[in-house]
Formats: C-alpha cells, structure tokens, sequence
C-alpha cells in the first residue's frame, strides 16, 4: 500500500511573525546598515512598513522646548541679544516710515472698507499680517544683505545645534566655545540646504501657476479649480515627502565627521515610516509660532498704537526691534525643536 505523504499547513502567522521580529532588530541607522521596509514588486505586509517610536507627545515636545530654551537662558539670551545687534547693524531693521507707510495705507483701506470702524485690535492684527514677512528687518534689501541674512540664520542653527548637543551630553559649555567651534560643518550644511532648495521646487512651481490662474480667470470654472487643487495637494505632498529626510538631515550633518550624503542616507533611514508623524509635528510647529506672533505682538502694536500719539515717540522703532527679536527667537525655538525629535528617534531602541 503506498504511503501519502502528509502535508503540513503553512504557518502564514509565523511567517509574518518572523518579519515583524526581523524589522525589528533593525541596526540604527548610523551603524552602516540602510532600512528597506519595502521591495519592488513585492507585496507589503502591514508589520513589514509599521515601525514604533515611542517618543513624547505634540504638546509634552513644544513643553520641552521651552523648558530646555529658558532653564539655559545664560546661554541662549546673549546669544539672542548678539543676533538681534548683528541682524540691526548688519542687515538693518524696518525703518519707521516704512511703519508709518503700513499704517496710512491700513487707515486708508479701513476708512473705504469698514467705515473707519475697524477697531485698534484688528487693526494691530492687520499691522502685524503686512510686516511679519520682513521679520522686522528692511524691506527691500539688497543682495549683499539678503547674503548677510542666510549668514546669520546659519549661524543661529549651527550655535543652537552646538550648544544642545552639550547640553544633553551633560558637558558644561559657554556661548564663546559654540561662536568659534559650531562653524566647522558650514560647508556640508549650505549643500543640504541647496538641495532643500531643489525639493522645494513643487512648491515654487504651485506659487507660479497660482499666480497666472488668478489673473487668467482660469479658476473661475469649478472644473478647472477641482484640477488645481488636485495639482497643488500633489505638489505639496511631493515637497513634504521629501523635505521631511532634508531637515532631519541638516540636523544629522553637524554631527562632527559625518558627510552630507551620508547624512542623507542616515536622515532617510530615520524617518523610513515615520514621515507622516514628522509632518504632523512640523504643522504643530507652525501653528505655535503663528500663535506666539499674534500673542506678543498684538499687545505691543497696539501700546505702540498708543504711544505715537505722542510727538517725542514718533521715532522709536519699538514694533521693528520687537519683531526682530521674536523672529530670532523663532528660528533658535524652532532648531531646539528639531534637534530634540532626531535625538529621540535617534535614542530610540527599536530591538
């Protein structure tokens, strides 16, 4: 009599379990190995892209910040001072006719729109809309100064980087070692952030067809603004997607030794699953600063509103300096928050 040969059932779940646990002891990134969650023409498993980061919150990340920021402010004050004095003597802030012309030009708008009946606190907001774009500096700049402005905003990046770097290492520091030390990766950073430049090409080419739909008329007919919605959501997912590796990169590049495309590579393996997550946290970042703009700044445009109608403060450049000072403390916020979500992931062990 012959003997059938007994098949056993394929065990799928253990398959599957043995790919999840293989994802799992995934290296770090920086160890050499490249994290690859998917293989063309293949089919993907759910546990083959999912990969966990246990990290603190939106709300417990912007917390941290702010303590990390104002629990070293022997560091990060003068240092906000020093680049509030550079960005004033160097590039030079708004002058107050420029202020003054904002204010006529809102005056006029409100008297042929609302009647005159506009209010002080719309119109502080409505001030406030017209000059945030400058960051209190001048308007119309010339390309040296524009050059002079990248300058500095490097140098807030990489300082700030330096400094929380030995912070979290628990290494006693002083402002001067990050004035004279933090400066060494400058080169891979402006490569970086050329090619930051180059991802944000989609959104450039959104903000030109924006411009030439609107005088055309061409989003008058529903069909063709359906098609341009599509178009701007596929542009903006293009840039998102791929900046969300190139700021993390800018951040991995100051580690000192590392070259930026290996900064790439390291960056992209980290956010490997997690872009969305990353994405989210940038919005959060957004609506902050947007936030902390309205709340500051509308007080002091409305006292400044106030105090002009006296003859001897006509001169004073109060919204300017003030917006110059919280422009700058925005970019080393938003550095510190940055910096903080690649240390997490970069901490996290996912073994």
């Amino acid at each position: 009599m012959a003997k059938t040969r007994s098949k056993k059932p394929a065990k799928k779940s253990e398959s599957k379990a043995k790919r999840f646990q293989k994802i799992r002891n995934l290296k770090k990134p920086f160890s050499g190995r490249s994290v690859k969650l998917h293989k063309s023409f293949k089919r993907s498993y759910r546990e083959d892209y999912v990969r966990e980061l246990e990290i603190p919150g939106v709300f417990a990340h912007i917390v941290e910040t702010f303590k990390i920021i104002f629990k070293n402010w022997r560091l990060f004050l003068p240092f906000l001072i020093l680049i509030v004095i550079a960005n004033v003597f160097i590039v030079g802030i708004m002058s107050e006719s420029t202020y003054h012309d904002f204010q006529d030009i809102l005056d006029e708008t409100s008297q042929s729109i609302a009647g005159g009946e506009i209010g002080n606190v719309g119109k502080a907001a409505l001030l406030l809309l017209s000059t945030i774009t400058t960051g209190g500096l001048k308007v119309n700049m010339s390309e040296s100064e524009t050059v002079f402005v990248i300058i500095i905003f490097l140098v807030v990046w990489l300082v700030t980087i330096f400094l929380l770097r030995h912070i979290m290492a628990g290494n006693k520091i002083k402002l001067r070692d990050g004035l004279y030390n933090a400066g060494s990766p400058i080169i891979s950073t402006l490569m970086l952030a050329l090619l930051v430049f180059f991802e944000c090409i989609p959104i450039f080419l959104y903000i030109v067809v924006q411009s030439a739909a609107i005088q055309t008329g061409f989003l008058d007919t529903p069909f063709y603004a359906l098609a341009f919605f599509i178009f701007a959501v596929l542009m903006f997912v293009i840039s998102g997607y791929l900046l969300s590796s190139s700021l993390i990169a800018l951040v991995a590049v100051t580690a000192p030794g590392l070259y930026p495309m290996k900064a790439l590579d390291a960056a992209s393996d980290l956010m490997a699953s997690r872009r969305i997550k990353f994405i989210l946290r940038i919005i959060a970042l957004i609506i902050l600063i947007s936030i902390m703009f309205a709340v500051i700044m509308v007080p002091i445009i409305l006292f400044d509103l106030w105090l002009k109608t006296f003859e001897w403060a006509q001169a004073i450049p109060l919204v300017p300096i003030a917006l110059t000072t919280l422009t700058v403390f925005s970019e080393i916020y938003l550095t510190t928050y940055l910096y903080l979500y690649y240390r997490w992931m970069l901490d996290y062990e996912e073994d």
